[in-house]
């Protein structure tokens, strides 16, 4: 880390939130919470992926199955390709 004339640390060239790997890129079978209930913002992206793809909406997935279905309803989903 560099000081400026004032004997400041200044900010170093690194840049630890654009560098560091999203909770997205980690796999559901991995996180710590994955088995709690999934979020509101997955029920409801998962819902709206559900309606538009056919599928049946299940209330009672948890945090990693909600993550694994919305992934692959994605890819399903002619409004998000």
């Amino acid at each position: 880390m560099n000081k400026d004339n004032f004997g400041v640390h200044l900010m170093s060239d690194a840049t630890p939130k654009v560098d560091a790997p999203s909770n997205a890129e980690k796999d559901p079978d991995t996180w710590t919470t994955g088995g709690e209930p999934m979020t509101g913002a997955q029920a409801s992206y998962l819902k709206t992926l559900c309606e538009e793809t056919g599928h049946e909406f299940n209330p009672d997935l948890d945090k990693a199955e909600a993550s694994k279905l919305i992934d692959q309803l994605q890819g399903e989903s002619d409004r998000v390709k």
